[in-house]
């Protein structure tokens, strides 16, 4: 905090020798500001408060985006019902419209993580929209009289219904780039089922030889289960579309005029184009963080899910001489300082950890929403970081995995079916066929010879050749078969 103090006065100090500065004042007390920025005094204060995570909002452009929405369909609400005039309202939507084709990002410069339940957030957007209307109403930066960050962007508004509805928005359109980036790694798991349909192999269970299986049928399991994370994320993200906007501090409505919290949604919902719901209760919608939660809950399951699958894609690449060796992964850098020729499963081991921080963060929402007292939750801005973050690592771990390791993956083909014929788990397949107290024996003489279930049941003259070969064929391992006697 001393070195961002530090920093910020020598700008001061510096931007004053070349003129370049201007003052402007809060309930505290006047403050001096680079003449440039488009913040001012409150996100000033802010960012002398909060060096915490080094996250700021500008990280985030789903949330300055869901900021700007918010901020425009207030004000198109506010010229229709006559709380602000035409031209502050026009000044106010191109400010907003600048914002959602990536302009003035570098001002959003608080902290995500903060005090305030979001105020600090709230006031960086209301700053840097009103400076920039002031300069397209022809006007300087800082002449609050004409176009003001209170009084006019935050009219009929506050942080306690414009914060949660951003945080809802921008949420919500994170999961949507995080479900795209696991349909990605869906259809990438699809390919490699087909690819690996021919490839038999031994199931295992709690690590020990099962039966036999195709690697196909194991790859297409994957597919299924980041489909199941894909569908719960889509179906959980609508739950973020009812909004509490018009509810002002405690959800009443205060300082609003009649019809405001109506209008204000339905304007939401045209310029979004998406299904934006009033709340049905706004007090209930102010104070209660559940939608959070359930999203937050449901991320922690996608990253369970995705984090099993990076298991066993390093267990069956371990080796590759001493392990499972049944899949080569890509190899993406050398392994080792000091082995030379090892590679390691850098991208299933990346994606594993960011499964595990997102398996943190569930936590750190649901005790967030649990410290909601009364009529508002003050640690909405944890949630928010947690919650925008977790989506954005699941969408590039997403990303990561699909594109430097299952594209490129191999089997080793041969090595598969030689597990398969030297396991004792081969003579549960064979029951069927043999019975199971032959089946029985078989294994037991396995056990004490170390010869092949393949090679001994072919030296009893149980079945032929033939007949072993089509039993252990890729495609009738893939279905039930019919017991012969």
């Amino acid at each position: 905090m001393r070195t961002v103090s530090a920093q910020l006065s020598a700008t001061i100090a510096a931007q004053r020798q070349l003129g370049g500065i201007r003052t402007e004042h809060d309930s505290l007390g006047a403050r001096e500001l680079p003449a440039d920025a488009y913040y001012g005094v409150q996100t000033l204060r802010a960012v002398e408060n909060f060096q915490i995570s080094g996250v700021r909002l500008r990280r985030f452009g789903h949330l300055i985006n869901a900021l700007a929405h918010v901020k425009k369909a207030a004000a198109l609400a506010n010229a229709e019902l006559g709380s602000i005039t035409r031209p502050k309202a026009d000044a106010i939507v191109a400010a907003c419209d600048e914002l959602l084709v990536g302009r003035l990002r570098e001002d959003f410069i608080v902290d995500m993580v903060q005090g305030g339940a979001g105020t600090s957030t709230n006031m960086n957007a209301n700053e840097v929209i009103a400076n920039r209307g002031l300069e397209l109403m022809g006007h300087r930066k800082g002449e609050y009289r004409f176009l003001h960050p209170n009084d006019d962007v935050n009219r009929s508004q506050s942080t306690n219904d414009v914060y949660p509805t951003a945080v809802k928005l921008g949420v919500y359109l994170s999961l949507q780039d995080a479900a795209a980036a696991l349909g990605e790694l869906q259809n990438a798991l699809r390919a490699k089922a087909v690819e690996f349909g021919d490839v038999i192999k031994m199931g295992r269970t709690q690590l020990q030889d099962a039966v036999p299986m195709t690697l196909g049928q194991e790859f297409g399991a994957y597919a299924v289960m980041i489909g199941e994370a894909i569908n719960h994320l889509r179906r959980i993200g609508g739950d973020l579309l009812a909004v509490n906007m018009g509810g002002t501090a405690i959800g009443t409505g205060i300082t609003s005029p009649p019809g405001y919290a109506e209008l204000v949604t339905v304007k939401l919902a045209e310029i979004t184009g998406l299904p934006i719901t009033q709340a049905e209760n706004l007090v209930e919608a102010t104070q209660d963080s559940g939608d959070f939660v359930a999203v937050s809950a449901t991320l922690k399951r996608a990253a369970v899910q995705l984090s099993k699958i990076c298991n066993d894609l390093r267990l069956l690449s371990s080796g590759p001489r001493a392990g499972l060796g049944e899949i080569n992964l890509p190899a993406m850098q050398p392994g080792s300082s000091i082995m030379p020729g090892k590679v390691n499963p850098v991208i299933p081991e990346v994606v594993n950890q960011v499964c595990f921080q997102l398996i943190g963060f569930d936590m750190t929402v649901t005790m967030a929403a649990e410290a909601s007292q009364l009529e508002l939750n003050m640690a909405e801005p944890i949630m928010a970081y947690d919650l925008m973050m977790g989506t954005m690592m699941l969408r590039n771990a997403a990303v990561t995995l699909t594109s430097r390791c299952i594209t490129g993956i191999t089997a080793n083909r041969e090595h598969c079916r030689d597990l398969v014929a030297h396991s004792i788990g081969l003579v549960t397949a064979l029951v069927p066929k043999l019975g199971y107290e032959q089946s029985a024996a078989i294994a037991e003489e396995a056990l004490h010879t170390g010869a092949s279930v393949y090679d001994l049941v072919l030296e009893r003259g149980a079945m032929t050749k033939a007949e072993l070969d089509d039993l252990l064929s890729p495609e009738n391992m893939t279905a039930p078969r019919a017991r012969t006697s």
